[in-house]
């Protein structure tokens, strides 16, 4: 039998079992409204009674309820057979039921039996409890049976209905998918209901204002499309008026209602007559939605309906609030991550940007990282001597690059965006292509977004990223843009001064030394310097050599303590004291007792730092250089012989800058040709390797006698070198290193003008 041919049955209960004592719930103080739903949907079962005579069970009496059951007054006749008055139990097994009883003679108790009452549209299902009990008469001969029986239709619907209800909450509980805890409460409801009944769910936006289509899957597609999105209001229907109200709205004829005056027509096309509102309200009062029962005629709700309603809505309710905050965590979770990645992706970005200190380097670095994660294509461009150069491009394939890197911009033109951000100072983004000229076309671009990049609150450059086909900028990637520049900005202004700044310290330490060594007759000269780390701070080490009278040549070299430019400041006094005594002094020891002077009447502002030196003086002969130097607390000058033995020249003597008169000891000795004289810095003999090691005295002695035989100053200057570097490898060295060789030429050549490394 299908639930369109079934009708209640309304019993009119003439012996009440189950509402014995039960004086409702009306004017009950704190009464629970659930609780009554509840109460009303299991409602109150009645018993039927009747008395049969003779084997065709003739109705002898019956009572009310029995004649409620079969259908009305029409059917409760008296003195007629049962089988005439109800025919529809003819085959089934009540009827049986009665024969055998009447044959045997014995009682039967029948549980929840099924019996089918009406017939065509008016058929209905009902269950009953049964007691057929055999009727004697004087002589103990079976006369009759007597039937007593408890309807119980409500009951087994309700354990039904309890049924799925806890099979719904267990859906709930285990988080099963919306819609499928919705359409499957709406089926439940539409096969358990005892006349045909259409369910609707509809789900509130998160501002009250529209209501969405949730379930329905018995009313029609066009119908669920139709109502899909309508608004909240007084007269919206019953859905939108009941969202409105925030309370029940009961249309029993749509026809007539003036509720349903613009959703008429489509009711009528849905073939709907009545429909029945509830609200869906969560904990806290606020609307998630409606539940909607929709019959196909006019129909009046009885209280079972409105309990159904009322215990189904708050089941929807549950399964919404469960649904809202499931998928509030899960955006929570989705925002959590979504800023993890953000962070890794800004952390990975920054350190690829600050991995070294061209800004040339950086700003490209910067566009193959907005490409793919922010945009499809990426171009930088800065203002370089008043105009705009593109200075980096990414994209998917070269050919897209290429054609990117041939745009540049005008710097001066109103209707480039590049320009107008430089101006501004602030970003623009927009969905479409670029204003001006450009590839776009080409490029398939179908939106920009440019971010000035600023130092100190000026825009020196711009990263433009440019969308194509559906990619478009939401405000996450404009934050993220926005908060790469700032960075790429800022790396790219600290390698601009490094840069600044290195050459400064380079072009400084360049006027600090001898740009080209002199031609020194009867010596070859060489010279090496190499600053500590990258070079951009100014050294301390320092070298001269220039000319005296009478064809004597001074040199020196020293170490000044400390870097930069008091170091700088230091090493140019030194220097420039030496050139200017040394012509007016009798020697060497006198030109260094000058420069002590020198650093001791110096300002505090200037330094107060010591020296070592190593000063002296040669004059060419016949036989080599003869040579007179001083030691002020230098390392000790190394002369390497024609048998390619290293000697220290010893020579005592203390740090400069210290005390008023320093205790300095003039050194001669004679260099043959092919001997050289080396002097150099502790930058070499400390020099570490990767275990901290120094290279030491020994290792500098042995690279000297690997040098080739009769070496030139650059010979023994390059067996050095090449010593050290094989000794620390890859390990930066942590000192400046300074070296000045002196090597006697035969007297009959032409002297050789060394190099400086």
């Amino acid at each position: 039998m299908t639930r369109g041919n079934m009708t209640r049955g309304k019993q009119q209960a003439a012996l009440p079992v189950l509402a014995a004592g039960d004086s409702g719930t009306a004017g009950r103080v704190g009464a629970d409204p659930r609780e009554d739903d509840l109460r009303a949907l299991f409602g109150q079962s009645s018993a039927v009674f009747a008395s049969l005579a003779g084997p065709a069970h003739m109705v002898e009496t019956a009572n009310d309820a029995l004649f409620a059951a079969l259908g009305g007054r029409e059917r409760g006749r008296a003195g007629a057979p049962l089988g005439q008055l109800v025919p529809e139990l003819t085959g089934q097994p009540f009827i049986a039921l009665l024969d055998r009883v009447y044959r045997s003679g014995k009682p039967h108790t029948e549980r929840d039996a099924r019996v089918l009452l009406g017939q065509g549209d008016k058929a209905r299902e009902a269950f009953f409890d049964f007691t057929y009990e055999p009727r004697l008469d004087a002589g103990g001969n079976v006369m009759g049976v007597r039937v007593i029986g408890v309807e119980t239709t409500q009951v087994k619907q309700a354990q039904r209905l309890t049924a799925e209800h806890r099979a719904l909450l267990e859906q709930i509980a285990r988080q099963a998918p919306l819609p499928e805890v919705l359409e499957g409460m709406a089926r439940v409801i539409e096969d358990l209901a005892p006349e045909e009944v259409l369910v609707s769910v509809l789900l509130a936006d998160a501002d009250g204002r529209h209501l969405r289509h949730g379930t329905a899957p018995s009313l029609p597609d066009f119908y669920n499309q139709a109502i899909d999105g309508i608004a909240t209001g007084e007269g919206v229907g019953s859905c939108g008026t009941a969202a409105h109200r925030r309370r029940r709205v009961i249309v029993s004829d749509i026809a007539k209602d003036p509720f349903w005056d613009d959703f008429r027509d489509l009711a009528d096309r849905a073939g709907l007559a009545a429909c029945w509102s509830t609200p869906i309200l969560a904990r806290d009062g606020s609307l998630l939605g409606t539940f909607a029962m929709y019959h196909r005629v006019p129909r009046v709700p009885e209280d079972t309906d409105l309990a159904l309603a009322g215990v189904f809505a708050d089941t929807a309710a549950l399964a919404i609030e469960r649904h809202q905050a499931e998928q509030a965590r899960k955006r929570a979770e989705a925002r959590e991550e979504a800023a993890r990645d953000d962070l890794a992706f800004l952390l990975e970005t920054s350190t690829a940007l600050t991995s070294d200190l061209d800004a040339g380097q950086t700003l490209q670095r910067l566009a193959a990282s907005c490409v793919p994660k922010l945009a499809p294509l990426c171009a930088v461009d800065i203002i370089e001597g008043g105009r705009v150069r593109r200075v980096a491009t990414a994209a998917p394939t070269q050919a897209q690059q290429e054609l990117l890197a041939s745009h540049i911009p005008v710097y001066d033109a109103a209707d480039d965006a590049v320009a107008r951000v430089l101006a501004s100072g602030t970003r623009e983004v927009a969905r479409r292509t670029p204003t001006g000229p450009g590839p776009w076309h080409d490029l398939d671009v179908t939106g920009y977004l440019c971010v000035p990049l600023t130092d100190r609150g000026r825009a020196f450059g711009t990263v433009t990223l440019l969308s194509t086909g559906a990619h478009t900028f939401d405000g996450h990637t404009v934050a993220l843009a926005e908060e790469l520049a700032r960075r790429a900005a800022s790396a790219a202004h600290n390698a601009r001064q490094y840069s600044h700044r290195a050459t400064l310290a380079r072009d400084l330490q360049a006027g600090l030394l001898l740009p080209d060594l002199p031609a020194v007759p009867g010596a070859d000269v060489a010279t090496y310097y190499h600053p500590a780390g990258e070079g951009l701070d100014i050294g301390g080490d320092f070298y001269d050599v220039f000319p005296l009278d009478d064809g004597r040549w001074a040199f020196m070299l020293g170490d000044v303590c400390g870097r930069g430019a008091i170091a700088a400041t230091t090493t140019a006094l030194v220097r420039h004291t030496a050139r200017a005594v040394a012509p007016f002094l009798p020697g060497p020891q006198d030109v260094v007792k000058a420069i002590n002077r020198a650093l001791s009447n110096r300002p505090d502002s200037h330094g107060t730092g010591f020296v070592t030196l190593v000063y002296g003086q040669l004059t060419p002969g016949p036989e080599g250089l003869d040579i007179a130097l001083v030691r002020a607390g230098h390392t000790l000058p190394l002369h390497l012989d024609t048998a390619h033995d290293a000697h220290p020249v010893e020579a005592r003597g203390g740090l400069l800058g210290i005390s008023p008169d320093p205790d300095v000891t003039l050194r001669h000795l004679r260099l043959l040709p092919h001997e050289s004289l080396l002097l150099y810095t502790d930058g070499i003999t400390e020099a570490r390797d990767a275990k901290g090691e120094q290279f030491g005295e020994a290792r500098l002695a042995d690279a000297l006698t690997s040098a080739p035989h009769q070496p030139g100053a650059q010979h023994v200057i390059d067996a050095l070198t090449r010593a050290v570097r094989t000794f620390t490898g890859d390990h930066d060295i942590d000192d400046d290193q300074a070296v000045l060789v002196l090597t006697a030429t035969e007297p009959r050549h032409a002297s050789r003008r060394g190099r400086a490394t």
